[in-house]
């Protein structure tokens, strides 16, 4: 399926309604034309934007890797944590321009999705800085150091069209519907849905349009643009035995196909897109390891048939030493006898002599020979080489057994192949799960901030009137929100006290024996007194703070379930292993975050009956659980919560 031209324009305008204000938090290699970017907002879920030599969508669907992507490093080094600042099309083109601001730069990475396709990262003067493809050809010239420079634009911009412009078609004699296509950029299909909703047959030559028909394609041209870029669709995906498609709006003749009504065209463009990715994929993987399998089928069929050709050499060697000392058995003693000759011509062997040196030649092979020995020493001569070559016999089939296991584990592969390129469906979090959080011992929900936008999110647009507030006794403490708390829950009170401050500074400085505090919802003040200052994420509070001293520091990371969904929660050991149904518990000092991180995850894949739900959280989201700073295993087990 290829993007029309209106089509990304709807993309565009849609992508930059979602993403706005937030960063990049991560780039992907998805394959060697294909990148995911992965986009965080302190308040909002992450959104994945996939972005392809075909296309940009946003995505539910995160791939794991199926190839090296070359531009990956580059675009890491210049876009983590930019924002996205503007998304634009080039007038009607198939060309985005996706432009980033961060740290007093802007870098703009140019999508072109035409032909083979291309992506290209420019800085804001549009010199290019890297790209997947270089090109020189007569009109435009892309390569590392160039200024990117856009293709011949032709055609008219739809957007922009007047009935005036469209009145130029009275001037050719070309089939209309193939004009229209030309001209304003549509594909065949939106052409002849064009003529089909004008009433007018697509094969008229164009200057036998009456001013009325013109009138007519002008208006539903509109009508059908207006309906695409607006986003007034009636979404469907579309499969026959050649390909498949979506369609924003009902085009041409779909009763005879196979057509699903999909949610939105954003999300019919995920799933197709999607499963092209992965055919390609499996293509690529199967096609590797076929590769393989020829290689090494190659060698094996070579070294079977050296085994098979020094068997017969050396079978050859050995028939000639018996036949000498038969003849030396009648008496006959040299090489040069008739009968001995007759016999070397009859077993393919001949006397040679180079240099002065004497050889016998069986079957190609030379063997030097004193011809003035015996016939029994010339024989052991032979018998001798025969030998030396049957050695080399058990070589060749060691190597062989090699190749064949090697064989039989690319074969392996190709049997499965085409099941090792995978994906995710991103799953829809819980409002709470932005922030810190975890479920008390008494069931109340407590929230934290991340960073100084989360933190201020928490209070402004989560505090409540029967909530507590927390906030530890150090710079670099988060706010901490008990949901609904009353004055029976000492315990989850106690509880978010001891994450509160496990989840500040004091964890990566190791800093024990810290108090937390917590005050009511009535006593925190979201503005500074009148003349004064306060950062962001701070707040002023104000009357008697009650105070919970915290002994020690450590967390646990649990493997939360609400029904048919599983979820990563950390906080205090005891309502972790109340719970969840899995469990590690962590200290400071170890490992840094992300070799932390994958330790966990390796210990929650021990947890047999929830393999496989492990290994589809990705290390990510492990990473975003536990608190900055370095941390090592202490405990894990199986949570109250496995039944």
């Amino acid at each position: 399926m290829t993007l029309a031209g209106i089509e990304l324009r709807y993309l565009v305008n849609e992508i930059s309604k979602n993403i706005s204000e937030y960063y990049v938090s991560n780039i992907y290699g998805i394959s060697r034309n294909s990148i995911l970017f992965k986009l965080h907002h302190p308040e909002k879920p992450d959104i994945l934007l996939m972005f392809s030599t075909f296309g940009f969508w946003i995505t539910t669907r995160k791939i794991e890797q199926i190839e090296e992507n070359r531009l990956v490093k580059r675009l890491r080094n210049d876009l983590l944590r930019s924002k996205i600042s503007e998304i634009k099309q080039i007038g009607t083109e198939r060309i985005v321009y996706i432009t980033f601001s961060g740290l007093s730069q802007e870098f703009v990475l140019v999508g072109e999705f035409f032909g083979d396709g291309n992506i290209v990262l420019c800085n804001k003067e549009m010199k290019i800085l890297s790209l997947l493809h270089s090109i020189d050809v007569r009109h435009r010239k892309l390569n590392v150091g160039f200024n990117y420079e856009l293709p011949p634009l032709g055609g008219l911009n739809i957007f922009e069209m007047t009935l005036k412009d469209l009145m130029d078609i009275k001037s050719v004699s070309t089939a209309t519907v193939r004009w229209i296509g030309r001209t304003l950029g549509l594909p065949t299909k939106y052409a002849e849905e064009i003529m089909k909703l004008a009433n007018i047959d697509p094969q008229s030559p164009g200057n036998s349009l009456s001013d009325n028909d013109i009138e007519k394609i002008f208006s539903v041209t509109k009508s059908i643009t207006e309906k695409v870029v607006n986003g007034i669709h009636e979404p469907l995906l579309v499969r026959d035995e050649k390909k498949s498609d979506v369609l924003p709006l009902p085009l041409g003749d779909i009763e005879n196909k196979n057509c699903t009504r999909v949610a939105s065209f954003m999300e019919g463009l995920d799933l197709l897109f999607t499963e092209n990715l992965l055919e390609a994929g499996k293509t690529s993987q199967t096609n590797t390891v076929t590769q393989k399998i020829e290689e090494f089928e190659h060698k094996l069929e070579e070294q079977t048939k050296a085994i098979s050709t020094v068997k017969q050499r050396t079978g050859s060697i050995s028939a000639v030493a018996k036949s000498l000392l038969e003849f030396n058995s009648k008496g006959i003693a040299s090489l040069v006898d008739p009968n001995i000759l007759q016999m070397f011509k009859d077993q393919s062997t001949s006397l040679a002599k180079e240099r002065g040196i004497s050889f016998l030649i069986v079957k190609e092979e030379k063997i030097k020979i004193n011809p003035d020995s015996s016939m029994p020493a010339i024989a052991s001569t032979l018998f001798n080489e025969s030998k030396r070559q049957l050695k080399a016999i058990e070589t060749i089939e060691l190597e062989k057994r090699k190749t064949e296991r090697i064989l039989e584990g690319f074969r392996k592969q190709a049997s499965i192949a085409k099941d090792s390129v995978v994906f995710s469906v991103q799953k829809k979090r819980e409002w709470y799960e932005r922030y810190r959080w975890f479920f008390t011992s008494d069931g109340l929900l407590a929230i934290g901030g991340r960073d100084a936008s989360s933190n201020s999110s928490v209070i402004r647009k989560h505090l409540e009137k029967d909530d507590k507030v927390f906030h530890a006794e150090i710079v670099g403490s988060p706010f901490f929100l008990l949901k609904n708390s009353s004055d029976n829950t000492v315990t989850s009170v106690k509880e978010t006290a001891h994450a509160t401050v496990c989840f500040s500074r004091a964890w990566r400085e190791g800093l024990y024996g810290l108090n937390a505090y917590w005050v009511t919802s009535d006593q925190i003040k979201t503005a500074a007194p009148s003349g004064q200052f306060i950062a962001k994420g701070s707040f002023i509070v104000e009357g008697t703070r009650s105070f919970v001293q915290v002994t020690t520091l450590q967390l646990s990371v649990g493997l939360y379930q609400k029904g048919d969904s599983y979820s990563l929660m950390c906080g205090p050991s005891e309502p972790i292993k109340k719970n969840c149904v899995y469990y590690v518990t962590i200290e400071p000092s170890g490992l840094e975050m992300v070799e932390a991180a994958k330790k966990i995850k390796i210990e929650f894949q021990k947890f047999k009956e929830k393999e496989e739900i492990v290994k589809a959280i990705s290390i990510d989201d492990f990473i975003r659980v536990i608190p900055a700073g370095d941390s090592h295993i202490v405990e894990s087990g199986t949570g109250l919560a496995f039944n």
